[in-house]
């Protein structure tokens, strides 16, 4: 599903009128039409209830009038406060302002603050308020009067139905740009938009609804529009039963460069993660004095010494056995507890350089990050299907920006590093983004709190490399990875609550997840 910008809807919407011949009005209709569906569906909606709707002199409160109209025809008591004259509503807009003007729904004109002040006790009557206020074209704070009226809608105490936005936020950004409606639900018109989807701005969204408005699908397919929701149904193809005539040579074989002393779990971790996401073999290279831990940690894991440190990292020796590993394998995962020891970095440095005509996938996740950090032209060699899985922090270190500036334009650094390194990027975090080299940015929806611990990184990052063998698409392959990822820590949190979760409860549950997508959504059965 596309996340776009107020201009990319804007000429959505002006295809679909003009070159398509689809007039407003009817755009206008569909979206009052599922509005007021939703109002029913959502909130069981009786005819003995109230309803206000405040409207603007926009197609927002163009679109709030023909909800009143379909909740007056009805029975329900709606009555409309139009934040502004009569004479001020041009267009679409207007057409509806006659109708429902025409058919007795009641129509208050506000046209000041003394106008307002007289009105608003209204607001205080009724359980439920439709915000129609103003929509996705503000760019600007809301001021005097229309301060007035959205302060006034937060502290009315009724349910707030925002349609498309709520009023004061500007789609464009997820910062907040002045004084803003607070809903308890946003139904957003033909697709969701950046403030739906980001802190702070989504935490005024409350529910969100996506609406479809009859846009034809195709306009959403148009070049340019980059940034995409992940939705469940895209993953269900990949998580089909296996065909009988295959192999575990079918599924790949893993090598996991990983591990040090104190840090075995991360490789052990990895190495599981990645064998329970259907990889067909995973050996794991650490150094010599960390492997009898990591092959006790599951017995399916293959593992191999590497000559080490006297700190028990992997030495800078281990480069050439590592060179002839990598060879047989079908993708590489290196970094989890590796440590950036200065004879590991060196290692690590060496190893992803010679990786530059390497054909198979590469996850570059945790210490390998902070290690590519302190050389950062490596990134210039390595392969074309190299996943970079970095956090803020981590992600600070490789571009060299500051991490507030990265969470505040990461929807535009992110595209901008992966075409710039032509790699694949997956920042995590609240709502963790995918990008690719093309510039294609895909947000997920999955994950919660209680996944912000020690181990939950590794286990992504062996989901990362498992997935990337069995999957062609680098970039989709990603997309599985993250989503399944962050389904398997809220299926965890259902059963042991977000403060007790761990990265192991991830893999506890992966299976779980799994057959959750294989079902498209149907199997909702719990692991005890």
């Amino acid at each position: 599903m596309k996340i776009l910008t107020a201009a990319q809807m804007r000429e959505i919407d002006r295809i679909a009128i003009e070159e398509l011949g689809i007039p407003g009005p009817i755009l206008m209709e569909n979206a009052g039409l599922q509005v007021t569906a939703i109002l029913r569906n959502e909130l069981g909606l009786e005819s003995w209830m109230k309803v206000v709707v405040v409207a603007g002199r926009g197609n927002n409160g163009g679109d709030g009038l023909v909800v009143a109209r379909h909740l007056h025809n009805q029975g329900v008591d709606c009555q409309v406060l139009l934040v502004g004259s009569q004479a001020e509503v041009k267009g679409d807009a207007a057409l509806n302002l006659q109708i429902a003007s025409r058919i007795g729904v009641p129509i208050i004109e506000i046209r000041d603050e003394a106008g307002w002040k007289k009105a608003r006790k209204v607001l205080g009557q009724t359980p439920i308020i439709v915000d129609a206020l103003f929509g996705t074209g503000l760019s600007s704070p809301l001021e005097g009067l229309y301060a007035r009226v959205v302060q006034d809608i937060n502290h009315s105490g009724a349910f707030v139905l925002s349609v498309d936005i709520p009023s004061g936020l500007s789609s464009d950004t997820f910062e907040l740009i002045g004084p803003c409606v607070r809903a308890d639900l946003t139904v957003a018109l033909g697709a969701p938009k950046v403030a739906h989807l980001f802190p702070p701005a989504e935490e005024y969204v409350g529910e969100l609804v996506v609406a479809d408005i009859s846009l034809p699908p195709f306009l959403f397919e148009r070049p340019g529009l980059n940034l995409e929701l992940v939705e469940l149904e895209s993953l269900v193809p990949y998580f089909q039963p296996r065909r009988r005539d295959t192999h575990k040579g079918s599924y790949g074989h893993l090598l996991v460069i990983a591990g040090s002393r104190g840090k075995t779990g991360a490789a052990a971790m990895a190495g599981r993660a990645a064998l329970k996401m259907g990889a067909g073999l995973v050996t794991v290279a650490t150094a010599a004095s960390c492997l009898p831990i990591v092959a006790r940690s599951m017995p399916e894991l293959m593992t191999e010494p590497l000559p080490e440190t006297d700190s028990g990292s992997i030495s800078e020796e281990a480069l050439e056995r590592a060179m002839e590993l990598v060879k047989g394998k079908d993708a590489l995962l290196i970094g989890p507890g590796l440590s950036t020891h200065p004879s590991t970095a060196a290692f690590g440095l060496k190893l992803l350089a010679g990786l530059k005509n390497y054909r198979n996938p590469v996850v570059v996740d945790a210490d390998g990050l902070n290690i590519v950090a302190t050389s950062p032209e490596v990134l210039s060699s390595l392969p074309g299907k190299t996943i970079l899985t970095p956090h803020p922090g981590e992600f600070s270190r490789l571009c060299g920006l500051s991490t507030a500036e990265i969470l505040r334009k990461r929807l535009e650094i992110v595209p901008e590093f992966a075409r710039k390194h032509k790699l694949h990027l997956v920042l995590k975090g609240y709502r963790t983004l995918i990008g690719s080299p093309e510039g294609k940015v895909m947000v997920n929806p999955t994950g919660n709190p209680g996944m912000a611990s020690g181990g939950t990184g590794d286990v992504l990052a062996g989901l990362l490399a498992s997935e990337a063998m069995q999957v062609k698409d680098i970039l989709q392959a990603a997309v599985n990875a993250v989503f399944i990822h962050g389904l398997s820590g809220d299926l965890a949190a259902e059963k042991v609550g977000e403060k007790s979760l761990t990265a192991t409860d991830l893999i506890k549950f992966l299976p779980a997840a799994i057959r959750f997508l294989t079902s498209g959504g149907e199997d909702d059965s719990e692991i005890s």
